[in-house]
């Protein structure tokens, strides 16, 4: 397939998946609300940015004119029910009408390792909901399912790395839950992957990474990686249950998007990891990156410039 349409594609994952698609000289469609969003996506050969409400149902049909597929990557991590409804579930299900109207059948949809409808994540409970509308429509629709992505644009380790070069301890919550990680390009593999093979749809995979980690050892990776603390890190104090939530309640007092609220730790409460039950990368002919493979690469930039940060301000030059 040659002409796809991305919603969601100005993000972390969009951004790989519009470069692997036009290195295969694939033309790519990206809608977004506003423009500004896809500076970084203009340059590339053969990609096309469309202002555009995808949430507004009498837009998406004139979207899906002239494309074979359509690749949805929309998803919140933080808000109430009525906002993981709206991006996880009434979304699919108008894209699922406007792709039966127009005669587009192809989807790829991007969904979360661990939805489900007894979840008890707001989170992971709209996941489950969108793929059941989509898979019960009889459209060709391939699920993915990823753990956490990290890579290195991720808000996910840089944000751990840059906070052990803030603070001395990091107070965690969720210590112990288990995590599998996969890496971004070969998130955006998979999804290439799905595109081009026809066996893939009605199929559901767990994307993920060869370890598992718990959230602990990820953030001592980090701080590591980065190069905090001569390269052993900040010592990580795990929260009590009820603590965490407090902490977590406050963020999302905070103006912005919080690091961490409740409905993450709700998430968190079920391993992250595959369960084994569904195919995997492997099953794409994908052989999945480790983590202590590529996160040195990027998290050690980001310590070395914070050590001349520091050099700097030590010698007085700002």
């Amino acid at each position: 397939m040659n002409k796809i349409l991305l919603l969601g594609g100005t993000g972390f994952v969009g951004r790989h998946v519009c470069e692997k698609l036009a290195r295969l000289q694939c033309r790519v469609t990206v809608a977004t609300r506003r423009s500004v969003n896809a500076r970084h996506l203009q340059m590339l050969p053969l990609v096309d940015v469309i202002e555009a409400d995808i949430h507004d149902s009498t837009a998406l049909a004139p979207l899906l004119a002239g494309h074979e597929a359509v690749v949805n990557l929309v998803a919140i991590l933080h808000g109430n029910e009525a906002r993981f409804e709206k991006a996880h579930v009434q979304l699919p299900l108008a894209l699922a009408r406007a792709c039966e109207a127009s005669g587009l059948r192809r989807i790829v949809h991007i969904s979360s390792l661990g939805a489900s409808p007894g979840s008890a994540s707001m989170y992971q409970r709209s996941k489950a909901r969108g793929e059941a509308v989509l898979l019960s429509t009889g459209l060709d629709v391939t699920v993915l399912r990823p753990s956490v992505i990290f890579g290195a644009e991720d808000k996910f380790l840089n944000t751990f790395a840059r906070l052990q070069q803030l603070f001395p301890v990091v107070p965690l919550a969720a210590a112990d839950a288990r995590l599998q990680p996969v890496w971004v390009e070969d998130v955006a593999e998979a999804i290439v992957h799905c595109l081009q093979d026809a066996d893939t749809a009605g199929q559901i995979y767990e994307v993920c990474g060869p370890d598992v980690y718990t959230l602990r050892q990820l953030v001592t990776l980090a701080g590591r990686y980065a190069g905090v603390n001569g390269g052993k890190g900040r010592p990580v104090v795990a929260l009590p249950a009820a603590l965490a939530r407090l902490q977590a309640g406050l963020m999302e007092l905070a103006p912005g998007e919080p690091l961490l609220s409740r409905d993450n730790l709700d998430a968190m409460a079920t391993d992250n990891v595959a369960t084994g039950k569904l195919p995997g990368l492997q099953a794409l002919g994908i052989h999945p990156a480790a983590l202590d493979a590529i996160a040195p690469s990027y998290l050690g930039a980001q310590g070395l410039r914070s050590g001349l940060t520091a050099k700097r301000k030590t010698a007085g030059r700002f």
